[in-house]
């Protein structure tokens, strides 16, 4: 970092205050990201996997009244998807977006979240 000298304008703040308050932005972003997102697993998600986690939280310490996904026998899910794609299984959203999957990629995203802690 260069010092810079400059004689203090009445108003501003000291250049050095400024560089510093810039370079430490990307390390608070950085942060928060590492704060609130946890890795799910070292395996590719499967497509389609990663819209789940938009209502099913990941991070346990996420109070949500969704259920989380993660840990869950894949049966479950495969059960529950299939009752929302047949409207066996009331729901508010959950019945159209099992209606974007076929059950070879429902089975695959069941699987892999049955794989993760």
């Amino acid at each position: 970092m260069i010092f810079r000298t400059r004689r203090p304008v009445i108003g501003r703040r000291p250049q050095i205050l400024v560089d510093a308050m810039h370079a430490t932005r990307p390390l608070a972003a950085l942060s928060l990201f590492l704060l609130f997102n946890e890795p799910m697993s070292a395996a590719e998600a499967p497509p389609g996997a990663s819209s789940c986690t938009g209502c099913h939280a990941v991070n346990a310490r996420i109070n949500t009244a969704v259920p989380r996904l993660n840990g869950r026998k894949a049966e479950d899910i495969i059960t529950a998807m299939a009752a929302f794609k047949s409207g066996a299984r009331a729901a508010t959203v959950m019945d159209r977006v099992s209606k974007g999957f076929s059950d070879d990629e429902t089975r695959a995203i069941a699987v892999w979240f049955a794989t993760q802690k």
